[in-house]
């Protein structure tokens, strides 16, 4: 399902890339600094899956993020500032400064949060999904979980669910290769897609450096979904550029292997490129929402180290819901 891109789309696409990108490089400085409270997991390297998925979604739809979460947060649409201020634990912040990077969320948005359980996604959107379809709203729900993650309990037990129900569900596998220090190639048998087989759901294997393959893949899963067809797979190939958290020496990487990837296979440049030998963008475009969105990132950095924290008094609240 080749799809025609529009020139606002394109650079779209390109702005929400390069704002993840800028966000990330900027959460790496300030938590290095010292800045940042509690953990902090990045998603730069990454970007072309949540933007390539997300484009896809609206507001009636539903995505569960990973202790990964800040690139599935930005391409669902959440404000940028706002989570620049939870993850410094500001009063101002997405979560009221209570969440912080794996917990961040925004269900205004159908971004039902970060997760620092490993393959706590999966079992959520099942929920969203059965909701979607219950009420007749045409909405989906996506999951993305790791290549770690894959390997849960929750996450096949998720499958079979979705499958079983005949749910609206997405499963994004985006496979990084590590699942914290441990390479996917030593800890998942089989493949993504035989596992997909195995519960009856189709699955999209996709190198996940490229957005277009990446969007087109979403746009197929999505559209059966919403149509009734039921859940998919889609199975990514991408990279981290930093470490599983911030702080990890990465030793279990090769000798150059993170500088090979960004000069080989970013997923930014290779955008890029191929819009503007295609002359479909000039590069000078790009350059402009280059400039635009590093000094957006600087201001909503300026402002969240500004604000203030939580007070005391909000200590206990938004800890339960009422029905």
């Amino acid at each position: 399902m080749a799809m025609q891109f529009t020139r606002e789309q394109l650079l779209a696409a390109y702005r929400t890339m390069r704002t993840i990108r800028a966000f990330e490089d900027r959460v790496h400085e300030e938590f290095s600094a010292g800045g940042i409270p509690g953990f902090v997991h990045l998603y730069a390297g990454e970007e072309a899956s949540a933007v390539g998925v997300c484009m896809h979604l609206d507001d009636r739809d539903c995505i569960a993020s990973t202790h990964r979460g800040h690139g599935h947060c930005i391409a669902k649409g959440c404000d940028v500032g706002a989570m620049m201020s939870e993850i410094f634990g500001k009063a101002d912040g997405l979560c009221g400064g209570k969440g912080g990077s794996m917990h961040i969320a925004d269900l205004r948005k159908g971004m039902m949060g970060a997760n620092g359980i490993v393959g706590g996604g999966p079992p959520l959107i099942c929920g969203a999904a059965l909701t979607a379809k219950t009420l007749g709203t045409g909405g989906v729900a996506v999951a993305f979980v790791g290549d770690g993650g894959s390997n849960q309990g929750t996450t096949l037990e998720s499958y079979n669910l979705a499958k079983v129900w005949n749910l609206p569900a997405i499963f994004v596998v985006e496979d990084n290769g590590y699942a914290e220090s441990t390479a996917s190639a030593w800890s998942v048998s089989g493949s993504q897609a035989k596992r997909a087989e195995g519960f009856g759901m189709p699955c999209h294997v996709v190198d996940g450096n490229d957005f277009f393959g990446i969007h087109e893949a979403a746009g197929e899963a999505i559209e059966r979904a919403r149509r009734g067809d039921g859940p998919s797979m889609i199975h990514a190939r991408l990279h981290r550029y930093y470490g599983h958290f911030e702080g990890d020496a990465m030793t279990y990487r090769g000798p150059n292997e993170v500088e090979t990837l960004r000069r080989e296979r970013d997923p930014l440049v290779q955008f890029r490129r191929r819009v503007t030998e295609g002359g479909l963008l000039e590069a000078k475009q790009l350059d402009v929402l280059d400039q635009e969105i590093a000094g957006m990132i600087d201001a909503v950095t300026r402002h969240a180290k500004s604000t203030a924290v939580p007070a005391v008094e909000r200590l206990l609240t938004d800890v339960y819901v009422s029905y």
